[in-house]
């Protein structure tokens, strides 16, 4: 534990974990009291870089505090709407001794989480709710948070109103749900896009309505009464307007709402969605010569168990993923979202082997971002994590590359990844083979299948450089700024 260069490399996580709402608690070293504001070797003022990205963050001065400050920490990043808690630990405080005293519970006057509803927000969302003729429930990344997965099937069941999820919500519902519509906003689909235009009461559980979900926010919903159910009053009315705001834990909220509910009529709003789904379906178009990105993800999905936990990268791959992948199951799904930070992918995956070593993981990475992190294979070698990285290698920078081609006249800048058009660098399979871990490269799409069968049977960790359709765009998508109405569906 180094202090400013340890506690600044840390920063993007930091970030990422406090806009996807991530408990963790970072320690970091500091120097020495007696050297605090005397620009000393290595000094930086964590605690204030910090505290725009973190729940709390508190220096420790006096080791008769540590305890405490320590408890307090796990505390706060836990409860509530989790995020990162940030302890500073200066040199001479982490060599200190004083009687051990732990204590029993924290009571923080200015930190109370509110789990349960107030009755009467709760009894006016019912009668909200009753009166729907074509509801949406809109769920975020705060149902997988408050592990409310079963209450949230249970009471779309309940009322027969389709679902829609963000990103951080794949998984919520099953995929194959007959109520799910899968993910809204930029990259949804456009049934699930004209769904939410189109309603008249959405129900929005745990969610915060960010720019990538809603596009234009004077074009979001604008005929739904809104409902709005979070744990953090702060995220409420914050975008978009609510009519109805209750502030609790999504799953007491839930359990609150069920019996209070009755069957809608909604057989006519599912059929109506059911039409703009057989009519604007996901589609690509499939190739025999070159590996189509979505047909990647496809496959990968069928010869997964649906219990595999999946990580991904930032880019295109990331939203091919959300796209294609048919996740079954709460918490098999972890990805930078708020933050959207090149790198992740890879070390998340090494993460959530460590932490569920029993469970297969699959890193689903682009060929520009694992350049980031890609020294972490000396981790999965060392302890023969059976990490599996699949590189959905496009040789491009590929989103960027996307809006340049898109927005900017094609006038590419900086995204291309190799030498020239015909020297495709670096080579994935030596890389991983440097670290002593097993790599193999598919061109052609009847040769995928095979390899992905290889990779999963492989004991240890294992990476697999897909080569894929250099230029292919992920679509549909809401350019920037623009309501949900107006996706680009397919290319010119």
């Amino acid at each position: 534990m180094t202090s400013g260069p340890g506690a600044t490399n840390t920063v993007t996580g930091i970030a990422s974990a406090y806009m996807d709402s991530i408990p963790i608690v970072v320690f970091t070293g500091q120097v020495s009291t007696s050297l605090i504001g005397s620009d000393a070797f290595q000094e930086v003022d964590t605690t204030g870089i910090t505290r725009p990205i973190t729940k709390w963050n508190r220096i420790v001065k006096k080791v008769e505090d540590l305890a405490w400050t320590i408890k307090a920490a796990y505390y706060i990043a836990s409860s509530g709407r989790p995020g990162p808690v940030v302890v500073d630990l200066p040199k001479d405080v982490q060599v200190m001794e004083t009687e051990y005293k732990y204590p029993d519970s924290i009571d923080i006057k200015s930190y109370k989480p509110q789990y349960k509803g107030h009755p009467i927000q709760i009894k006016k969302a019912v009668e909200v709710i009753k009166k729907a003729k074509r509801p949406i429930i809109y769920c975020g990344g705060g149902v997988i948070h408050s592990n409310a997965s079963k209450e949230l099937v249970e009471f779309a069941e309940k009322l027969n109103a389709p679902v829609t999820t963000t990103l951080m919500a794949l998984g919520v519902i099953d995929a194959e749900h007959p109520l799910n519509l899968g993910m809204l906003g930029m990259h949804g689909s456009v049934a699930t896009n004209y769904a939410v235009s189109n309603c008249d009461v959405l129900i929005a559980v745990g969610a915060r309505f960010d720019d990538r979900v809603t596009g234009n926010v004077d074009t979001f919903a604008p005929n739904a009464v809104k409902v709005h159910i979070d744990i953090d009053p702060s995220s409420i009315s914050k975008n978009v307007v609510v009519d109805v705001p209750i502030v609790g834990d999504v799953k007491e909220v839930l359990k609150d709402l069920i019996p209070l509910v009755d069957r809608l009529d909604t057989d006519d709003w599912l059929n109506q969605i059911r039409e703009w789904q057989k009519d604007h379906p996901l589609r690509y178009s499939q190739s025999d010569k070159v590996i189509k990105p979505q047909y990647l993800i496809e496959v990968l999905s069928d010869m997964t168990s649906g219990k595999t936990i999946v990580t991904a990268d930032v880019g295109q791959h990331l939203m091919w993923v959300a796209q294609y992948y048919k996740f079954r199951y709460p918490r098999t799904w972890l990805c930078s979202g708020g933050l959207g930070a090149m790198g992740y992918g890879f070390p998340a995956a090494i993460g959530a082997k460590i932490a569920k070593p029993d469970s297969e993981v699959i890193a689903v990475v682009g060929d520009g971002a694992f350049q980031m992190t890609l020294q972490d294979l000396a981790s999965v070698s060392e302890y023969n994590l059976a990490v599996k990285v699949v590189i959905v290698n496009n040789f491009y920078l590929g989103m960027v590359r996307q809006w340049q081609e898109l927005f900017y006249g094609k006038r590419y800048s900086s995204v291309f990844l190799g030498h020239s058009e015909n020297q495709y660098l670096p080579d994935f399979v030596k890389l991983a083979d440097a670290y002593g871990v097993k790599a193999l490269r598919v061109e052609k799409p009847n040769e995928l299948k095979s390899a992905i069968n290889e990779m999963l049977s492989h004991k240890g960790p294992f990476v697999l450089d897909v080569w894929v359709e250099k230029e292919e765009n992920v679509l549909p998508m809401v350019p920037a700024g623009r309501g949900l109405m107006e996706m680009i569906e397919a290319m010119a």
